[in-house]
């Protein structure tokens, strides 16, 4: 009793501080490297020697170039919170809305308090997701500079510094969002455990504790899709005008520049980090939601902080694993980059595999049931051992996406380098072959996702498959860590060349950057494969809360809902990528009406400065306006085929989404990464700039760009969503839809 009440709330809350203070002492470490301008006469500022990163530099250009850097640094710093302060100004009154619409929705089709709970849940998902989101893009801002300037000393110092900073956004918002669910779950418990027995209070407490999940990945969804549309607009743009003026990449004359590097930081920093809380929270609230559902399981405490113990371990095994990066396995040249990457995913995997076996047999009962007696979900004897076996699947399989992602996305292997070849024949053989490369790429995924699939079921049923998603999340500080290194390796690259900084300097950072491009495509399939298992485990509970027996594919409401369900990604991606098209060309055209004005931006080592805030108020003014309509097309979606039509043909809307959207975030987004890496890959090893098939490349980078980074990360989103949004509201939802029953009386 003394181990239930006292000691495993400790563990979670002392694994959540270890999170928070390691994430404070690598914040520090960045820091110790300053760009603030000063006199700089004696080499040294607070200790930090300068001198030695800026090593065989007079102290003028010592001050000139840091001058520079300090000036760039504040440009995306201000750009970046000038648009998530809009962003969220936004969003806060969509919270306010939605979380009425939940409260009335609830409150008239099952119960106020059902209803007020999960709207106060709602709330604290959000506004969990937009510090989660802020965090990760103000230490990636902080930390660009920085890197850029690590970088005049070598690999070593520019690396640790863009991962340090890394792990202090995958850590943070880990440890932040298993933090505020802990405190959700026990207020709640406060009212539920007065007022009503518990088996009673266990289930309906859990049901609106979905309501956390449900507001972060709505926050997700409009961080994804706005960021993603900002920051494409700026590169596709910036892109557009550097073939057509035969410009360098982040030339400091090109008017996007600027905004293409606060993309960077509030699309694949702020919306990723948004995105892969929301698959944190979700997971767990669909593991909560079928376990309060058992016999068995609601009234062992030990086996209902199950998924939360499981997080927490996550949290210290992923900070044993960054040490090996940081102080054993170091990078010391270019050729450790990719390597060491590599090895935190597999180093990572390995140390989790025992620690999930010791959690499953000191938190599980011997044997147990899952679902009630008489329903389609339920399941017995199941033994602690099969939990282990479903949550390492996940956790495998989700490291056999990295790998796969990697091979299709990296210039160290044949498929990238293909692509590369394929432009020399010009830009339409380029795209045919990307494209080939990224449908090729689903293959193993798919088959990982359903092998882990199989085994979870057959093993555990429902509460099987959300294990697997707990799997394969269990992991996520060295997910993010590794994704927002990529980012922040970019900016470096873009502020080092904006800065006037030595050439061996810019080509340190593409290295990195190429580097960053694979991490970041390992990010975004690690999304999909863990967004494709908490979309099912959330299915699985929405199945379980509606009460369906089955989902019979021959009932006409089911496959109509399918059709349906498998056509939404397409429309969502169309209209992401119509936005990014519409907001590429204001782009452009305000480029070339600068270019006009002042025919001095074009000339050779010009010192004329473009008007930067033109093309960022683009970005931000398109972001914003253009991410409203597919939000409302996956929000509102759920709501209306829920109320009209009825639980079974949303369940079939559900699936149909699910198995489409998969198949198009992952080829979209491995598409998109091998014609970015393939563009490197000719500028960095082949050394072919401004040659035709560096045109061809670019061509292909621009068709990519919006596919990785805004349509094809934000499909995962939208069957997480939709799914959350369907268990939330389940109870409210009538067997037969209001326009069923119309008809048929």
């Amino acid at each position: 009793m003394i181990f239930d009440s006292f000691i495993v709330p400790l563990i979670i809350l002392l694994c959540c501080f270890c999170g928070l203070l390691f994430s404070l002492q690598n914040y520090f470490k960045v820091r110790k490297i300053s760009i603030t301008p000063r006199s700089l006469a004696d080499g040294r500022i607070n200790g930090v020697d300068e001198s030695s990163l800026l090593a065989e530099s007079s102290n003028d250009e010592l001050q000139s170039v840091q001058v520079k850097v300090f000036k760039i640094q504040k440009a995306i710093c201000e750009g970046a919170n000038a648009f998530l302060t809009k962003e969220y100004q936004y969003l806060a009154v969509f919270m306010a809305i939605f979380s009425v619409i939940i409260l009335i929705l609830l409150g008239l089709g099952h119960n106020w308090y059902s209803g007020l709970f999960s709207a106060v849940a709602f709330l604290c998902g959000g506004c969990t997701s937009i510090a989660s989101g802020y965090i990760g893009m103000s230490i990636a801002v902080y930390a660009n500079s920085r890197t850029a300037v690590s970088a005049q000393k070598g690999y070593t110092q520019a690396f640790t510094c863009a991962f340090t900073a890394g792990s202090v956004m995958g850590f943070t918002l880990v440890s932040l969002g298993l933090l505020m669910l802990f405190i959700v779950i026990n207020l709640f418990r406060l009212y539920y455990s007065s007022a009503y027995s518990n088996s009673e209070a266990t289930v309906m407490m859990y049901e609106t504790i979905a309501g956390y999940g449900l507001g972060g990945s709505s926050i997700a969804l409009f961080g994804r899709v706005g960021g993603g549309i900002y920051t494409k607009a700026a590169d596709v743009g910036a892109d557009l005008c550097k073939i057509e003026y035969r410009m360098d990449e982040d030339s400091p004359q090109n008017p996007a520049v600027i905004a293409d590097n606060v993309g960077d930081n509030v699309g694949d920093i702020a919306g990723m980090g948004a995105d892969l809380f929301g698959s944190f929270a979700e997971s767990t609230c669909a593991a909560l939601v079928i376990a309060a559902q058992s016999e068995t399981l609601f009234s062992d405490s030990r086996a209902m902080n199950f998924p939360l113990v499981l997080s927490a371990a996550g949290i210290i095994v992923c900070l044993l694993t960054t040490f090996i990066a940081t102080h054993i396995q170091v990078v010391r040249n270019e050729e450790d980059i990719e390597p060491v990457i590599k090895r935190q995913l597999i180093y990572s995997t390995i140390f989790m595999t025992p620690t999930i076996l010791l959690i499953c047999w000191a938190f599980l009962p011997s044997e147990f049931t899952i679902g009630t007696k008489g329903t389609g979900a339920y399941k017995d004897g199941i033994k602690w051992w099969y939990i282990f076996f479903c949550v390492a699947s996940g956790l495998w399989s989700g490291l056999g996406i990295g790998v796969v992602t990697e091979y299709f996305t990296s210039y160290a292997w044949g498929p990238v380098r293909a692509v590369a070849e394929a432009c020399n024949k010009g830009p339409s053989f380029n795209i045919i072959v990307g494209l080939a490369l990224g449908y090729k790429s689903v293959i193993i995924p798919v088959l990982a996702l359903a092998v882990t699939i199989f085994i979870s079921y057959s093993l555990a049923g429902m509460f099987g498959i959300a294990s697997a998603a707990l799997g394969i999340l269990s992991t996520l500080c060295i997910g993010l860590t590794i994704d927002a290194y990529g980012p922040i390796c970019d900016n470096a690259g873009g502020i080092a060349e904006m800065s006037g900084m030595r050439a061996e300097v810019r080509e340190r950072t593409d290295v990195l950057d190429s580097a960053g491009n694979t991490t970041a495509a390992i990010g975004k399939g690690f999304a999909i494969g863990s967004a494709a298992f908490v979309s099912l485990a959330l299915f699985s509970a929405y199945v379980t809360t509606v009460g369906l027996q089955t989902v019979d594919l021959l009932s006409p409401f089911v496959f109509s809902g399918l059709l349906v369900g498998a056509m939404l990604p397409y429309w969502f991606t169309a209209m992401t990528l119509r936005s990014v098209g519409t907001a590429a060309m204001a782009m452009k055209t305000e480029v070339s009406r600068q270019f006009e004005n002042n025919p001095a931006l074009l000339e050779e080592h010009s010192e004329a400065l473009p008007d930067y805030t033109q093309c960022i108020s683009i970005s931000t003014d398109a972001s914003l306006r253009e991410m409203i309509p597919p939000g409302a097309l996956v929000m509102l979606t759920p709501i209306v085929v829920g109320f009209l039509f009825g639980v079974e043909a949303l369940s079939g809307v559900l699936a149909g989404a699910l198995v489409s959207g998969v198949q198009m975030a992952i080829s979209s987004s491995n598409s998109g990464g091998a014609w970015d890496n393939a563009k490197k890959y000719i500028e960095n090893v082949l050394g072919r700039k401004k040659t035709d098939q560096h045109v061809a490349a670019v061509v292909g980078d621009t068709v990519g760009d919006p596919l990785k980074d805004t349509s094809g990360p934000s499909l995962n989103i939208l069957i997480k969503l939709m799914a959350i949004i369907s268990l939330v509201l389940a109870p409210s939802f009538p067997s037969q839809g209001l326009l069923v029953q119309l008809f048929t009386r």
